[in-house]
C-alpha cells in the first residue's frame, strides 16, 4: 500500500480528515524548504503539496505567483524540488509528499535527463504523487501509465464546471486522492461557498472512488473545519505562504509548525461516522 493511501486508510478508520498544506519549493527562502516540510509533518499534516516553482502558471492567484517568482529568482527548478524531497525524505519516511505544478517544468527536465526522467528521479527522491494543472487525462495517457508503473499516483484536479463524464473519465485513472477545485477562480480566492461543496463532494464520489481533497478559497480554521465535514481532504496553500512570506528566517519553521497545528486543531473538532 502507498504511502498515501495508507495515510487515508489510517484516517478514514479514525473518522478523521486529511490536512494538506501546499507551499512553494524555496520560499520563502531557499534554504528553508526542508525545515518547512518536516515542520508541517510536526504540526499535524497528513499530506504535503509541494509547488514545483514555474513562471506562467494559470491556475495560481496573486499569493502563490509571487511565491513561484521569489523562489525562482532564488535558482529554484526541478532539480532543486527533487533534492529538497531527498533531504526531507531522509528525515521522515511515513508523510506522503505530492509534487503540485506544470507541464512545461516536467518536459523541460525529460529533455535535459531523458524521456521519463522526471518520473524516474520522482520515484527515486520519494514523492508520492504528481498534480499537473495542465495535464488533464485524455493529454496524460503516457505520462499517466509512466507514473503508475513507478508507484506514483496520478492526482487530477475537478472543478464546479466538470461534467459527469469528465468526473467518471478521472475516476478512471486517478490514484491517491482527486483535488476538487471549490470554486470558480483561481488560488487563494476569498469567497468559497460550503453549501455548493457539500453540494459536489456526493456527486463525485458517485464516479471517483478515490478520497475527495477540497482546495483553493480555504483561507482559515472555520473555512478549513467547514469544509472537512464533508470532503475526505482540506487543502490549504495561499493563507500558509501569507504567513510564511512575514517570518524572518530562524522562525520560519517554527511558523509553519504552529499555523498547521491550528488547522488540524480546527479540522479534528469534525468527526465522521
Amino acid at each position: 500500500m502507498s504511502r498515501i493511501d495508507a495515510t487515508f486508510a489510517a484516517l478514514r478508520e479514525q473518522g478523521r480528515t486529511a490536512v494538506i498544506p501546499y507551499v512553494a519549493c524555496g520560499d520563502p527562502f531557499a534554504d528553508a524548504t526542508v525545515d518547512i516540510l518536516l515542520a508541517l509533518a510536526e504540526g499535524g499534516a497528513d499530506v504535503i503539496e509541494l509547488g514545483v516553482p514555474f513562471s506562467d502558471p494559470m491556475a495560481d492567484g496573486p499569493v502563490i505567483q509571487k511565491a513561484s517568482e521569489r523562489a525562482l529568482a532564488r535558482g529554484i527548478g526541478t532539480v532543486q524540488v527533487l533534492r529538497a524531497v531527498r533531504e526531507f525524505r531522509a528525515r521522515d519516511a511515513a508523510t506522503p509528499v505530492v509534487l503540485m505544478g506544470y507541464a512545461n517544468p516536467i518536459e523541460a527536465y525529460d529533455l535535459a535527463h531523458g524521456k521519463g526522467g522526471f518520473v524516474r528521479d520522482a520515484a527515486a527522491a520519494g514523492v508520492d504523487g504528481v498534480l499537473v494543472v495542465d495535464y488533464p487525462p485524455e493529454e496524460a495517457v503516457e505520462f499517466t501509465t509512466r507514473l503508475k508503473a513507478a508507484g506514483l499516483a496520478p492526482i487530477f484536479l475537478l472543478a464546479p464546471t466538470s461534467t459527469e463524464a469528465r468526473m467518471k473519465q478521472v475516476g478512471e485513472v486517478a490514484n491517491g486522492y482527486v483535488y476538487y477545485v471549490s470554486l470558480k477562480g483561481v488560488t487563494g480566492a476569498g469567497n468559497l461557498d460550503t453549501d455548493a461543496v457539500a453540494r459536489a463532494v456526493p456527486r463525485i464520489r458517485q464516479h471517483v472512488k478515490v478520497p475527495v481533497g477540497v482546495g483553493f478559497g480555504i483561507r482559515d480554521a472555520a473555512s478549513a473545519k467547514a469544509v472537512a465535514a464533508v470532503a475526505d481532504a482540506v487543502v490549504i496553500g495561499s493563507a500558509l505562504i501569507q504567513c510564511l512570506e512575514a517570518l524572518p528566517r530562524d522562525r520560519v519553521a517554527e511558523g509553519a509548525r504552529q499555523f498547521m497545528a491550528g488547522i488540524r486543531s480546527a479540522v479534528d473538532e469534525v468527526r465522521k461516522a
